[in-house]
Order: structure tokens, then C-alpha cells, then sequence
């Protein structure tokens, strides 16, 4: 009897607790070893989502202004190229309307809706910079597009190379005015990233010729009728003008629709964006109407992708730099050809 009661020395009534004890240590570890491995898949592959690869990932855009035929052609363009991954899906583009205070409404909305991938064209960075860190903060990869934001939470961001634009424009410049001469400048935001890169790149290739002199600069904040009020007060006021660099080709447009209804012909016009649409700065090249634009591409089938890669669980490249291309009466027409989308968008 003696050897049988030291042989048991847990009552009944103790084993179901221990049991219990060790299932749950085992979960635990269980728990911790998958939360292990997601984080580490998530680390790896640069993917927020723990969805599968077959699963449908979600796609919010907060666009700065629809209204920027630039704009409006990325919108357009990243519609078609989505279409490309079926299981990608974008949501209606949420246009900011320029206004900073609506779009951080936008992220703020899409981070709230849970959206699997977020994409961000910023009005201005500073202003927009929190609501992006809080998409972060919510493990929602981020694409930001064009314009820099004043963080680096971001998966990846997608831009041209605006000081190689600038910097090209500039070149342009210096041979079209060998003797010097006088230059107006049409800026963008001036608290745009790209904005700054154009004028920076712009000035330091100018610098190659001291006769060449800078005689008016304003923000156009990218709007062809800002352009052209700009450039009709600039005329209003005498201003001799040889040539007009604007940070965009509706800007150009525009100014130089006030110069023809002046009279002012033999004002040249350089512009930037290369868009292939029938009002954009290709067809005005063709039509004289401008001497230079540079191709800044979308990027939007570069976000598409990105998109798909990180739907896929693959690695992103964290800044992808876009090439440009200029644009002259002589190339015109073949890169109209190249860019344009007209029979696979809207």
C-alpha cells in the first residue's frame, strides 16, 4: 500500500491543471515562433501583408490635383496598368484638389479602411508627412510618387530626376542664347521638391555662360492660367524677354499663348512633363509653339509594379529614378509615337 501511494504523488484532481499548464506553454511558444516568422518574412520580402499571394490586395491613391494634365494622364495610366495584376484592385482616386488639408483626410480615410497598399501622390511634403507616418506606423506599405515627403517610413518612392531635367533645360539655354540674353522663370510649389531641383539644376548649367541673366522668376504652382497672368504682367510691365523656362509644359503653354496675343513671337519656350496627349508639350514642340520639352515620366507602371511586388512578398527597390528624354521639333514625332497611350486608356 506504502509503495503504491509514493508512486502517485499528483492527486487526480492536479492533473487536468498541469496539463493545461503544458498546453499552453506550448502555444505560446508556438505563437511566438510564427510571430517570428511573419515579421521575418515581412523584413525579408519587404511585404506588410500577411495576405496570400493568390488573395486580393487593396489599392488606395491620393492624388495631389486631377486638374495638372500631367496628373490626369498618371491617373490614367495607372488605371490601365493595374488592370495588368488581377489581384490588384484601385480604388476610386482620391483627388487632394492642391489643398494639403484634404489630403492627409485621404491617407487618414484610407489608413482606417485598412487598405493592403497605399499610394501617394504629396501636394506638398511637410504637411502630408504625418499622415503618411501613420499609414507606416499601421504596417501599410507606402509608394510615394514625384514628390519627396519628410520621412523615410516609405516602401518606395518613385520620381524623375529633377535636377538632370533642370540641369539639361539649362544646356538648352546656353545654346539657344550662345551671346547671352534674358530669361524668365516659371517655378512650380515653392515648396516642392521638384520644383527646387528644376531651378538648382537649372541655374548651375546657365552659370556656363555670365551673359545669360535671369530678369523675372515666379511660382506658377504648375497651372497653365497662372501662367499666362504671370507672363501678361511680365509684358505689361516692359520686361525684354529672349526666353522662358517653366517648370512644366501647361505653364510654357500658357505663357506663350500670352506672348502670341502681345505679339511677342520671337519669345522661345521651354518646358518640362513630354506628355503624348494632343494639348501637351510634344505637340507643341511639333507646332513650333515651344523649342524644348523633357519627358518626366508617370511612373505610373512603375507603381504598378511595385505594387504587384510587394503584393507578391518581393523585394522593393527603396527610390527608383526615372529616366528623361528632350524633346525636340526633330525627335518629336517618334516619341509622341512611344508614349502614346490613346488606344489603351480612357
Amino acid at each position: 500500500m506504502s509503495s503504491s501511494t509514493s508512486t502517485s504523488s499528483t492527486s487526480p484532481s492536479s492533473t487536468p491543471r498541469m496539463l493545461r499548464r503544458a498546453l499552453t506553454a506550448a502555444t505560446a511558444v508556438l505563437a511566438a515562433t510564427a510571430l517570428a516568422a511573419g515579421c521575418a518574412s515581412k523584413t525579408e520580402k519587404g511585404g506588410g501583408s500577411e495576405k496570400g499571394a493568390g488573395d486580393e490586395f487593396v489599392i488606395g491613391y491620393s492624388q495631389a490635383n486631377n486638374a495638372e494634365p500631367y496628373r490626369a494622364q498618371l491617373n490614367k495610366q495607372l488605371e490601365h496598368y493595374v488592370k495588368e495584376y488581377p489581384n490588384l484592385k484601385l480604388l476610386p482616386i482620391a483627388d487632394a484638389q492642391q489643398d494639403n488639408a484634404q489630403q492627409v483626410s485621404q491617407i487618414q480615410q484610407f489608413v482606417q479602411q485598412k487598405v493592403d497598399i497605399l499610394i501617394v501622390s504629396p501636394n506638398e511634403p511637410a504637411p502630408v508627412t504625418p499622415a503618411v507616418e501613420q499609414a507606416c506606423a499601421a504596417d501599410i506599405p507606402v509608394i510615394i510618387l514625384d514628390r519627396t515627403v519628410d520621412t523615410d517610413c516609405y516602401t518606395s518612392f518613385i520620381g524623375g530626376d529633377n535636377y538632370e531635367i533642370g540641369k539639361k533645360a539649362g544646356e538648352a539655354v546656353v545654346r539657344e542664347l550662345p551671346d547671352g540674353g534674358n530669361v524668365a522663370e516659371l517655378r512650380g510649389l515653392l515648396s516642392t521638391e521638384p520644383q527646387k531641383q528644376r531651378h538648382d539644376g537649372f541655374m548651375e548649367a546657365i552659370g556656363a555662360n555670365p551673359d545669360i541673366e535671369v530678369v523675372e522668376e515666379r511660382e506658377g504652382k504648375w497651372l497653365q492660367p497662372e501662367g499666362t497672368k504671370i507672363m501678361q504682367q511680365w509684358l505689361a510691365r516692359g520686361t525684354d524677354i529672349d526666353l522662358v523656362y517653366a517648370h512644366n509644359d501647361p505653364m510654357a503653354i500658357g505663357a506663350q499663348q500670352a506672348a502670341k496675343a502681345a505679339g511677342k513671337d520671337e519669345i522661345a519656350f521651354i518646358g518640362i512633363d513630354g506628355l503624348a496627349i494632343p494639348d501637351g508639350g510634344i505637340r507643341a514642340v511639333q507646332q513650333e509653339r515651344m523649342a524644348y520639352t523633357y519627358l518626366y515620366p508617370t511612373g505610373a507602371e512603375e507603381a504598378a509594379k511595385t505594387a504587384a511586388d510587394i503584393a507578391a512578398g518581393e523585394k522593393v527597390e527603396k527610390k527608383q529614378t526615372l529616366g528623361t528624354v528632350e524633346i525636340t521639333a526633330e525627335n518629336a514625332e517618334e516619341i509622341y509615337a512611344k508614349y502614346d497611350m490613346s488606344g489603351k486608356v480612357d
